[in-house]
C-alpha cells in the first residue's frame, strides 16, 4: 500500500473522533447548556460507574482467553514503560520550565497515562473496516484488534487508578493543607500565639549559652553523608528511599484503588479465563448469555458518551487560560514526539529479542500507545479532588487539538513500519 492510501486509513477514524468532540463542544455552549456543569456531572458518574465498567467487563470476558493472555503479556509492560518513560520526560520538563508546585502532578499525570481506553476502541476497529486495511481479513483483524483494545483499556485503567491518582491526591492534599487557614492558625498557635490572638512572651534568652556548638561547629547529617563512603551511607540512602514509599502508601486511596474500572477487569479476566465460566455466559449457546448482552448494551454507550464529554471539556480550556504555554508545548512535545520515537524503539527491540511476535496489528497497536493524547481520567481525577479542573481543561484542549493531526500521521507511519 501507498503511503497516501495509509494516511487515509489512518485520517477516518480521528476524523469520526473529532465529530463528536465537537458536538459536545456544541451542546457545552452558553447558548444550548445541553452539556452544562451539572449535565457533565451527572453523565460522567454514569460512565465512571456504569457505562466504562461495562465496557472493559464485556470486552476482556469476549476476547481475552488464558491461550491469548500467553500471547499478550507484553502489552501490560509496554503500557508501564509509557508511564515510567513518561513521567521521567514530565520530571525534565518540570525542572526546565520551573513548573508551579501546584501543577506538577497535573503535568506528570498528562504526559505519562495516555488515552488507553476509548481511542484504542475506536482507532483500531475502523482501521480493520477499511478496504485498503494492511492488516489483512477485516473480520480477523476486528476481533484481534479487539482484544488488543481491550487489554490495553483495562491495563490502563488499573494503572491510572493506582499511580496518577495517588500522584495528583497527594499534591491535592498538601496544596489543601498550605491554604487551609485553620491549619495556619493551629501552626501559629504552636509556635508561641495564644489562642487570643497575642504572642506569648519569650523567656528564653535570645543569645545562645556559652557552651552551645556555633554554627560552624555544627554539621548537618547530609554533609557527614556526603563526605563520608562507608555503609552507613548505604544505609541512609535506603532508608530514606523506604520513607518516601511509606509515604505514598499512606496517601493510596484502598476505595480509588478498586475504581469500579479495576473492579471491572478483575471480573472481565476472570469469565474470560476461567472456562466453565466462559462457557455459562459467552456463547450464543450459553445458558446466561443475557447478562453478556445487557453488559454489551450498557458498554456501548461509554465511547460517545466520554468522547461528548471530551468536547465539553475542551470547550472550558478556552476560557481561562492559567497554565503557562511553555508547559503546554513541552506536554505536547512530550506526548507526539518524544514518547511516539521512543516507542517504536521499544516494540522494534521487543520484536528482535523475541518478546513481541510478528503480528503487524499488534505491534501497531503496541506503537499506538506511545501517540495517544493524555487520558481523559485525568479530567476526572481533577474533578474528584476538585482541584486543577481548569488546568486540566486548557492542557486537554490544546493537547487534543493536535491530536487530530499527529495521531493520524503518526497512525500512518506506524503502519508504513509494521505493514
Amino acid at each position: 500500500m501507498g503511503v497516501l492510501d495509509l494516511f487515509v486509513v489512518a485520517l477516518m477514524p480521528v476524523l469520526k473522533v473529532l465529530l463528536v468532540t465537537a458536538v459536545g463542544s456544541f451542546l457545552a455552549m452558553d447558548r444550548l447548556n445541553l452539556l452544562g456543569h451539572d449535565a457533565k456531572q451527572h453523565m460522567n458518574n454514569l460512565v465512571f460507574y456504569v457505562f466504562s465498567p461495562s465496557l472493559i467487563a464485556g470486552n476482556l470476558a469476549d476476547t481475552i482467553t488464558l491461550s491469548s493472555l500467553a500471547t499478550l503479556w507484553f502489552m501490560p509492560v509496554n503500557i508501564l514503560l509509557t508511564f515510567i518513560i513518561g513521567s521521567a520526560l514530565a520530571w525534565v520538563l518540570i525542572k526546565l520550565t520551573r513548573t508551579p508546585q501546584h501543577l506538577r502532578s497535573l503535568v506528570i499525570g498528562c504526559c505519562a497515562a495516555g488515552n488507553l481506553g476509548n481511542l484504542p476502541l475506536i482507532i483500531i476497529p475502523a482501521v480493520c473496516a477499511e478496504t485498503n486495511s494492511p492488516f489483512g481479513d477485516s473480520s480477523t483483524c476486528s476481533t484481534n484488534g479487539k482484544a488488543y483494545a481491550s487489554l490495553s483499556m483495562a491495563m490502563g485503567a488499573v494503572y491510572i487508578w493506582s499511580y496518577v491518582y495517588t500522584l495528583m491526591r497527594i499534591s491535592a492534599e498538601k496544596r489543601a493543607e498550605e491554604t487551609d487557614p485553620k491549619d495556619s492558625m493551629a501552626s501559629l498557635n504552636d509556635n508561641g500565639v495564644t489562642s487570643g490572638g497575642l504572642p506569648e512572651i519569650i523567656t528564653e534568652p535570645l543569645l545562645a549559652p556559652e557552651d552551645s556548638p556555633s554554627p560552624k561547629d555544627c554539621i548537618s547529617q547530609d554533609e557527614i553523608y556526603q563526605t563520608r563512603f562507608d555503609g552507613r551511607t548505604k544505609i541512609s540512602f535506603f532508608k530514606k528511599i523506604r520513607q518516601h514509599m511509606t509515604t505514598i502508601t499512606e496517601y493510596i486511596d484502598i476505595k480509588k484503588l478498586f475504581a469500579p474500572s479495576t473492579i471491572a477487569v478483575i471480573i472481565g479476566f476472570i469469565i474470560g479465563v476461567a472456562s466453565p465460566i466462559r462457557k455459562l455466559i459467552i456463547g450464543d449457546d450459553a445458558p446466561l448469555r443475557v447478562i453478556y448482552a445487557a453488559t454489551d448494551l450498557l458498554g456501548e454507550a461509554a465511547i460517545p458518551c466520554i468522547t461528548l464529554i471530551i468536547g465539553a471539556n475542551l470547550l472550558r480550556g478556552l476560557k481561562r487560560p492559567k497554565v503557562s504555554p511553555v508547559v503546554i508545548i513541552g506536554v505536547i512535545a512530550i506526548r507526539y514526539i518524544a514518547l511516539p520515537l521512543i516507542g517504536i524503539g521499544v516494540v522494534k527491540a521487543a520484536h528482535r529479542y523475541g518478546l513481541v511476535g510478528s503480528d503487524a496489528l499488534y505491534q501497531f497497536t503496541l506503537m499506538l500507545q506511545y501517540a495517544l493524547p493524555p487520558a481523559m481520567n485525568v479530567g476526572t481525577i481533577t474533578q474528584l479532588l476538585e482541584a486543577g479542573e481548569s488546568e486540566c481543561s486548557i492542557i486537554l484542549f490544546w493537547t487534543y487539538a493536535v491530536a487530530s493531526l499527529s495521531l493520524t500521521l503518526w497512525s500512518t507511519f506506524f503502519m508504513w513500519i509494521v505493514a
